[in-house]
C-alpha cells in the first residue's frame, strides 16, 4: 500500500484525481494490517512530513499519519519510539538533516497518540533535556514559537526543578535576539505572533513556578544592561506579575553590583520598548525603575537617559497602538525632569506637528492623548516660564485645547517630582556645552533667585553704568561695588556659558529675605542701590578717572564729586508742591528718587481731562517723530508693529484730580501693599482664576498713562487736610509732583502687586501695559524754568511670570542703549532722525532667562503679556538722551563708558577670570569624556526624527500605512518593532 500511495503522490496527475486515489488508500489503512505494512506507511508518511516539497505532500503525510496513530496505536507507540525521537532531535531527519524545519511539528503531531503508552515517560524526560539543549543553541522565532506551541500543549515536556530556571533564562535570551528580516505587513505580523507565542509560554511557567520570575527577570536585566538585544524583549515583561513589582524595583536600584553605566543602558533599553505594540505593562515597569533611581538620588542616570530617549517616546504617540503606554512615560519623564527646561525643550520644535497630526486623525485615541498633551505642556509653561519666543508656536497650537486651572498644575508637579529637596539637585543644573550665540553669559539661578539674575542683567546692561563700574580703581573700600565688578567682569570676559552669582548673593542679601523663596525683583533692586549708595558715601570715592578728565568745570566737577555713582547713574529729583485752597499759599520740597513706583489708575479714571495743572504730558514717541527703516521686513522690533495708540500730542494734558500720590525716596523697602490699585474685572484664564486674585480690567494701560496718573494733582481733604502753616489750621488742599532733575537711568516699578481689603487677599494686576521704546517725560530744565521734554529710550524690562509676587519666575529683555551721535550735534533739541533710527531699529534686544541667553525683540517685549497674561512687565529701565536736559552732569556720566573706551581691569582681577577660563576648558574636556562614556552606554535611536519625517508625507502614502491610520500598514509597524 506504501508503494501505491508513493506513485500516486508522486505522479502527475491533477490533485483533485490524486486526492480521490488518496481517499482509497486512506480507508484501507483503515482496516487492521500486518505490523511490516503500517512500519512501511508510517515511514513513508514521515518522509513525506519531514521532507516534502510542497504543501501538498506534507498535508499527505499528517493524514496517513493521524489515520494511523488512531487506527494503529501498537504499531504507532513502536515506531515513535525514544531513539527515533532522539534522533530526529539531534541528527535531523533524511538529506536535510538537522536543516529540517517541521521536526517540532512532527513530534508535536505524534505525541498524541503515545500519552498513554508505557513509553510516555521516557519520551517526556527525553523532550525536557532536549527542548533545554535547543533553546540554548539560540533557534530564531519561529524555532522557539513551534518549541513554545509544543511545551505549551504538552506541559509534561517542560523542564523541571534547576533546569526548568535555565530553560526560562535560556529562552528569554532567545527572545533578546529575535530579529524580523522583512518589512512586509505580513512577516511583521507573524513575527510578532512568533514572539508572543513564545513569551507566552514564559508567562504559563511562571503561573504554576514564581519561584522562576526572579532568576528570569535577572537574566533579563543581565541582557539588556550589557547588550543590544531586541525589542521582543518587552513582551516578557508584560507578563510579570505588578505584586512583584515593589520588590523587584528595590533589590534592582538597591544593588551595588549594578554599575551606573549597566543601569543607564538597562533603562534606555526598556524606554525604548514603548515602541513594542500590543504590549501591556511596559509604561508601568518603566516608570516605576524611574521612580526606583529618584528614591536612590541616582539623579544623574535619570537625566542623561531623559535628555537622551524624550524625543523617542515622544514621537511614539504618531502611532495609535503604542500611544496610551508612550503618553504615560512622557507624562512622567517631563512632570519628573524639574530642575531643568532642557527635556521640555528638546519637544519644542516637534509639539505643532505632533498636534497637526493627532487633530487630523480626528479619533477618541488623538482627541484624548491632545487633552492630556496640552495639559502636560501648560504644567511646563508654568514651571519652566520665561521664554516667551520659544513658547510661542506651541502654544498656538494648543490654543483651542482646555487649559488646567493653577491648584491642577501644582498638583502635578508636586506628585512627580524625584525628590522635595531642590538643594540635591543643585549639580545638576541645565549643561550648556557653549556660550550662548548671542556671545552674552546667562546667571545660574541658585534656588528662586531668579529675581536677582534678572536686576543684574538689567544693570550689566546699563553700559554706562557698566563701564564705570569696571572702571573701579583697584583698592577700594568699597566690598559690595567690588563684587559687583567682579561679577559684571566675567560677565564680560568669561568663556562660561552661565556663571554663578552665589559670592554676590551672599553680599547683597537682603536681611529679612527668606532663603530659598521668591522674592520682589523690585525690592531687591531698591535694597541694591541703597546699599552701594551708603557705602560710597562712607567709604573711598571711586571714580577718580572722571576727577583728573577735562570734561567739567571746577563747579560742575565740585558737584560731580559730591554725588555717588548710584546717584550720578540712577538718581533724580522731585518737587513736591503743596498749595492751600484758603490762601493759596504753596510749600515745596525736593526729594531724591532712584525709582518711581508707578500705581495702576482705578478702572474708570481717565488721565487726561479738564483740570487746573499745567503740566507737560507724559507721551510715548510715535512713528510721526522716528524716522522709518528703508526696509521694514528686515528689521526687528519695530516699535509700531502690532502696537495700540496712545496719548500723545502738542498740546499739554491737564490731569484731573486723583485720591493718591506719592513716591518712594531712595533706599526704603519697597511696599507692595502701600497703594490700593483695584482692577475692574477678573480674569477668565482658569490659571488665574484660584488661588490668589487677579485683575485684569479691559482697557489695558500705557507707561505715559501711569506716570501721567502719578504726577496728577491730589486733592487733599476730609480726613487727610493738610495743616497749613500760614493759616495756622488744617485746610484743604492740592498736592502735586514734578520732576526737576531727571535721571541718567530712569527705573520704573509698575505696582502690581496690592492687597484688596474687600477679598482681604492679595493680588496682581494683570493689565497689559503697553510699553514705549522712547519715552518724553516732563521736566525742568532747571531752577526756576518752566518745563521742557526729556527723552528717554528703553534699554531693559524685567518681567514677572505668575500670579503672585512670592511666587512665580523672572525673566528681562535687555539691550545697550548708547549715545548714537557724538556729543553736540544735536537738533531742536533731540538727536537727528538717524540717532533715533539706530536706537529703535538696529539696536539688537536680548532676552535674560538665568542661564539661557537668546535673541530677542522689541515686538516679543510688546506682545509677551499678550501671548502670555501672566507675563507683564514689571521693572523699566529707560535712559536719557544727550542734550535734552540741561545738566553737564548727565552729559559728563553719558560720556563716561566712552571717554575710556573697553574699560582696563585690574591686574588680580584679569588673572581670576583668565584661571576660570582655563578651568572651564578642563572641565569641559573631563565632562566630555565622562559623557562619552555614558552616552556609549546608551541604546542608540538614531532613527525616531524618521516618525515625524513620514507623518509629514502622510498625505501621498497608501495603504494605509500612515502613523494616524491606525498601524496598519507596514511602515507603521515597522517604525515602532524596530
Amino acid at each position: 500500500m506504501d508503494k501505491i500511495l508513493e506513485a500516486v503522490v508522486m505522479s502527475s496527475y491533477p490533485n483533485n484525481v490524486k486526492q480521490g486515489l488518496v481517499r482509497r488508500v486512506i480507508e484501507a489503512s483503515k482496516q487492521p494490517m500486518d505490523s511490516e505494512q503500517c512500519w512501511s506507511m508510517l515511514e513513508l508518511c514521515t518522509k513525506l512530513y519531514l521532507v516534502g516539497d510542497t504543501k501538498y505532500k506534507r498535508e499527505i503525510g499528517k493524514e496517513v499519519l493521524e489515520v494511523y496513530g488512531h487506527y494503529h496505536p501498537e504499531e504507532f507507540e513502536e515506531f515513535f519510539n525514544v531513539r527515533f525521537l532522539l534522533s530526529l532531535l539531534q541528527e535531523g531527519y533524511g538529506p536535510l538533516g538537522k536543516r529540517s524545519h517541521y521536526v517540532l511539528d512532527y513530534i508535536q503531531l505524534g505525541l498524541q497518540f503515545v500519552l498513554e503508552s508505557p513509553s510516555a515517560n521516557s519520551i517526556f524526560s527525553l523532550l525536557r533535556i532536549e527542548v533545554l539543549r535547543k533553546v540554548c543553541e539560540r533557534p530564531g522565532p519561529k524555532q522557539c514559537a513551534k518549541i513554545s506551541k509544543l511545551l505549551s500543549q504538552h506541559p509534561q515536556c517542560i523542564p523541571t526543578g534547576k533546569h526548568q530556571v535555565l530553560f526560562c533564562q535560556q529562552l528569554i535570551r532567545c527572545i533578546g535576539q529575535f530579529q524580523c528580516v522583512s518589512e512586509g505587513e505580513e512577516d511583521i505580523m507573524e513575527f510578532l505572533e512568533h514572539v508572543n507565542k513564545v513569551s507566552g509560554l514564559l508567562q504559563r511557567i511562571w503561573r504554576t513556578q514564581t519561584s522562576a520570575i526572579l532568576p528570569s527577570l535577572k537574566e533579563l536585566f543581565t541582557i539588556i544592561s550589557s547588550t543590544a538585544p531586541s525589542n521582543a524583549l518587552a513582551s516578557v515583561v508584560q507578563f510579570v506579575p505588578l505584586e512583584l513589582m515593589d520588590g523587584v524595583i528595590r533589590n534592582l536600584t538597591n544593588d551595588d553590583s549594578i554599575s551606573d553605566v549597566q543601569m543607564m543602558m538597562a533603562i534606555g533599553r526598556m524606554i525604548d520598548w514603548v515602541s513594542w505594540p500590543l504590549g501591556k505593562n511596559i509604561d508601568k515597569w518603566i516608570i516605576a525603575l524611574l521612580k526606583g533611581l529618584a528614591a536612590v538620588k541616582k539623579f544623574s542616570i535619570l537625566i542623561e537617559v531623559t535628555l537622551s530617549k524624550i524625543e523617542k517616546v515622544f514621537s511614539k504617540l504618531l502611532y495609535p497602538i503604542v500611544r496610551e503606554g508612550a503618553l504615560s512615560v512622557l507624562q512622567y519623564m517631563l512632570l519628573s525632569f524639574q530642575h531643568s527646561h532642557e527635556a521640555f525643550h528638546l519637544l519644542l520644535p516637534h509639539i505643532p506637528r505632533l498636534v497637526a497630526s493627532l487633530k487630523k486623525e480626528d479619533s477618541n485615541s488623538a482627541t484624548s492623548s491632545l487633552e492630556q498633551l496640552a495639559e502636560l505642556i501648560h504644567c511646563m509653561f508654568f514651571r519652566f516660564s520665561g521664554f516667551p519666543d520659544l513658547y510661542e508656536p506651541v502654544l498656538e497650537a494648543i490654543k483651542a485645547l482646555p487649559i488646567p486651572n493653577e491648584d491642577r498644575i501644582k498638583h502635578l508637579l508636586g506628585q512627580n517630582a524625584w525628590t522635595s529637596q531642590k538643594n540635591e539637585l543643585a549639580c545638576f543644573y541645565p549643561r550648556l556645552a557653549s556660550k550662548s550665540e548671542t556671545g552674552k553669559i546667562g546667571l545660574i539661578n541658585l534656588g528662586n533667585t531668579c529675581y536677582m539674575n534678572s536686576i543684574i542683567q538689567s544693570l550689566f546692561m546699563a553700559s554706562d553704568f557698566r563701564h564705570s563700574v569696571l572702571n573701579l580703581t583697584e583698592g577700594n573700600s568699597q566690598p559690595l561695588m567690588t563684587k559687583l565688578q567682579w561679577l559684571f567682569a566675567f560677565l564680560e570676559h568669561s568663556q562660561r556659558p552661565a556663571i554663578s552669582p552665589e559670592s554676590f548673593l551672599s553680599a547683597s542679601w537682603p536681611p529679612w529675605f527668606t532663603p530659598g523663596a521668591q522674592q520682589d525683583c523690585s525690592e531687591y533692586l531698591k535694597y541694591l542701590l541703597d546699599r552701594l549708595h551708603e557705602e560710597e558715601k562712607t567709604g573711598k570715592r571711586i571714580y577718580q578717572k572722571l576727577k583728573e578728565s577735562s570734561l567739567m568745570s571746577q563747579a560742575v566737577e565740585h558737584h560731580y564729586l559730591n554725588k555717588t555713582l548710584i546717584e550720578k547713574m540712577f538718581g533724580g529729583k522731585m518737587m513736591t508742591k503743596i498749595r492751600c485752597l484758603k490762601c493759596l499759599n504753596v510749600s515745596s520740597r525736593e526729594e531724591a528718587f532712584t525709582d518711581l513706583s508707578l500705581a495702576f489708575p482705578p478702572p474708570d479714571r481717565h488721565i487726561h481731562g479738564p483740570g487746573s495743572a499745567s503740566v507737560l504730558p507724559v507721551e510715548e514717541i510715535g512713528p510721526q517723530f522716528i524716522e522709518p527703516p528703508e526696509n521694514l521686513n528686515q528689521v526687528m522690533g519695530s516699535p509700531w508693529v502690532r502696537r495700540k495708540p496712545h496719548v500723545s500730542g502738542d498740546h499739554p494734558a491737564q490731569p484731573v484730580p486723583v485720591e493718591t500720590l506719592g513716591f518712594q525716596e531712595a533706599g526704603e523697602p519697597s511696599d507692595p501693599l502701600s497703594r490700593d490699585a483695584v482692577g475692574a474685572e477678573s480674569t477668565k484664564d482658569p490659571i488665574l482664576a484660584s488661588g490668589e486674585q487677579a485683575s485684569a480690567p479691559k482697557d489695558s494701560r500705557s507707561v505715559p498713562d501711569l506716570i501721567n496718573y502719578f504726577l496728577s494733582p491730589e486733592r487733599l481733604t476730609a480726613e487727610n487736610k493738610y495743616h497749613c502753616e500760614k493759616c495756622a489750621s488744617l485746610q484743604d488742599a492740592e498736592k502735586v509732583a514734578e520732576l526737576t532733575e531727571g535721571p541718567h537711568y530712569l527705573i520704573l516699578t509698575l505696582l502690581r502687586f496690592s492687597f484688596d481689603p474687600r477679598t482681604m487677599k492679595r493680588k496682581k494686576i494683570l493689565d497689559n501695559v503697553s510699553i514705549p521704546v522712547v519715552l518724553k517725560l516732563p521736566g525742568r530744565g532747571g531752577p526756576g524754568s518752566s518745563f521742557v521734554s526729556v527723552v528717554y529710550d528703553l534699554c531693559s524690562v524685567v518681567v514677572h511670570s505668575g500670579i503672585s509676587s512670592e511666587s512665580g519666575h523672572y525673566y528681562c529683555y535687555s539691550r545697550e542703549c548708547t549715545d548714537a551721535v557724538p556729543h553736540g550735534q544735536l537738533r531742536d533739541g533731540a538727536p537727528k532722525p538717524a540717532s533715533d533710527k539706530q536706537l529703535d531699529f538696529e539696536i539688537q534686544w536680548y532676552l535674560f532667562n538665568d542661564t539661557r541667553v537668546s535673541f530677542s525683540s522689541f515686538e516679543s517685549v510688546s506682545n509677551v503679556t499678550s501671548f502670555f497674561p501672566k507675563d507683564t512687565a514689571y521693572v523699566l529701565f529707560y535712559r536719557q538722551r544727550p542734550g535734552t536736559q540741561s545738566c553737564p552732569l548727565h552729559e559728563a556720566a553719558a560720556e563716561a563708558g566712552h571717554l575710556h573706551g573697553e574699560p582696563s581691569l585690574n591686574k588680580d582681577l584679569m588673572e581670576a577670570i583668565s584661571k576660570d577660563n582655563i578651568l572651564y576648558l578642563q572641565e569641559q574636556e573631563k565632562e566630555a569624556r565622562n559623557r562619552a562614556a555614558y552616552i556609549s552606554a546608551l541604546p542608540k535611536s538614531p532613527l525616531w526624527w524618521r516618525d515625524f519625517d513620514r507623518d509629514k508625507d502622510d498625505d501621498s502614502s497608501s495603504g494605509g500605512c500612515s502613523p494616524a491610520a491606525g498601524g496598519g500598514g507596514s511602515g507603521s509597524f515597522h517604525g515602532l518593532v524596530f
